[in-house]
């Protein structure tokens, strides 16, 4: 991305303000399995994070939203968060993109749609 693209486009990775900040007052606290990186002041006041691609939310792991919004105090690089047997990984929200979930019947689906079971009668006006 061009540094002229970048002060516009704030959807993607960070903005120069970002930077500049991240660069004077941040330092980094580690690393997410999608690339968002992690940083907080040097007074462990303020957290932040910095996205590897597009800026969504839903891309932040369970352990590093708790971590960014002071519910754990150490971040998971030192401390991570006990996980169950039953526990799925995390996965962003993908509602709006093309690997989202279509189910059987929906319009955006490229299956073939089955036909009526017999079980629907059309409404007649009286």
């Amino acid at each position: 991305m061009s540094f002229l693209s970048s002060l516009f486009v704030w959807w993607v990775n960070a903005t120069p303000g970002t930077r500049w900040t991240t660069w004077r007052h941040g330092q980094a606290v580690g690393t997410d399995v999608f690339g968002n990186r992690y940083y907080e002041t040097k007074d462990k006041k303020r957290r932040w994070v910095i996205y590897a691609g597009t800026v969504d939310a839903s891309r932040v792991p369970p352990d590093w939203h708790g971590w960014l919004h002071h519910t754990f105090a150490l971040p998971p690089t030192e401390e991570p968060l006990p996980r169950k047997p039953w526990e799925l990984e995390h996965e962003p929200n993908l509602t709006g993109t093309a690997q989202a979930w279509r189910p059987q019947g929906s319009l955006y689906n490229d299956s073939h749609r089955p036909p009526a079971t017999g079980d629907y009668e059309a409404w007649k006006p009286g």
